[in-house]
C-alpha cells in the first residue's frame, strides 16, 4: 500500500511517517522544505511541494492509495486559511483519482466535537489561543464532508509524545464523553489500521484514551 503524507516534518505527521516505515509501507512525503524531513529509508520518497498549490498536490498524490493530511500551524491570533485551502486542493485532486482515499487530521473541538475537550480546554485554552485555527479547521471539515471523496476525518484528543500502544477509544457518539489524551503515535496507529481494515471512512471519530 502506498501512502502520501502531507505535514510530515513534525507532530502526528512525523509519527505517522516513522510508524509507516516500520511497517514497510511505501511512503511519499510532500513537503515545502524537504530538508526538514529527518527520516531516511529506501521506501521513502520526498517531493518538494506546497499543499496550497493544486498542481503540487495533484502531482504528489499520483499513484498513491491513501493521502493523509497532517498539516498544522503555530498558535496565532490572526485569521487562518491553510486548512480550508488545503482541503479544497486535496478534494479536487483526490476526486480525479478513482479509488484513492483521503484522511485528514483535525482535532478535538472541530465540528460537532465542540464541548467535549474538558472545562479548561473548552472554556479557556481553545477560545483564547486556538479560535482562528479551529474556525478554519471547521471549514476544512465542511469541505471534505461535502465532497465525493472516500474520506475519513480523525479528531485526536490532547496530544502527547507517548508510545504506540494500540489501546484507545474510537468514539463516534460523543454524548457524555470528554476527551483526555492520546499519543501522536497512537493516532498514527489508528490511521495505519484504517488503511489496512477501513471501518471509519465517512465518519469523524474522536480518538482518546
Amino acid at each position: 500500500m502506498k501512502l502520501l503524507i502531507i505535514g510530515a516534518s513534525r507532530g502526528i505527521g512525523k509519527a505517522l511517517l516513522e510508524e509507516a516505515l516500520k511497517e514497510d509501507l511505501q511512503v511519499r512525503v510532500l513537503a515545502r522544505d524537504p530538508e526538514k524531513i529527518e527520516a531516511t529509508n529506501d521506501a521513502l520518497e520526498i517531493v518538494r511541494g506546497d499543499v496550497r498549490d493544486l498542481d503540487d498536490v495533484s502531482n504528489g498524490l499520483q499513484g498513491m492509495d491513501v493521502v493523509c493530511s497532517c498539516i498544522g500551524v503555530p498558535i496565532t491570533f490572526k485569521p487562518v486559511d491553510l486548512f480550508a485551502v488545503a482541503a479544497r486542493n486535496l478534494v479536487q485532486a483526490v476526486e480525479r483519482e478513482p479509488g484513492q482515499k483521503l484522511i485528514a487530521v483535525t482535532g478535538i473541538g472541530a465540528g460537532d466535537s465542540k464541548g467535549h475537550g474538558g472545562f479548561l480546554y473548552d472554556r479557556i485554552f481553545k477560545p483564547l489561543f486556538l479560535r482562528t485555527i479551529y474556525d478554519d479547521k471547521d471549514r476544512e471539515e465542511e469541505i471534505i464532508m461535502a465532497s465525493t471523496t472516500d474520506w475519513l476525518i480523525v479528531r485526536p484528543a490532547g496530544l502527547t509524545n507517548g508510545p504506540r500502544t494500540g489501546k484507545y477509544k474510537v468514539l463516534n457518539d460523543l454524548e457524555g464523553n470528554v476527551a483526555t489524551r492520546i499519543s501522536r503515535r497512537d493516532v498514527a496507529d489508528f490511521i495505519l489500521s484504517e488503511m489496512v481494515k477501513p471501518t471509519q471512512f465517512g465518519k469523524t471519530p474522536l480518538i482518546t484514551y
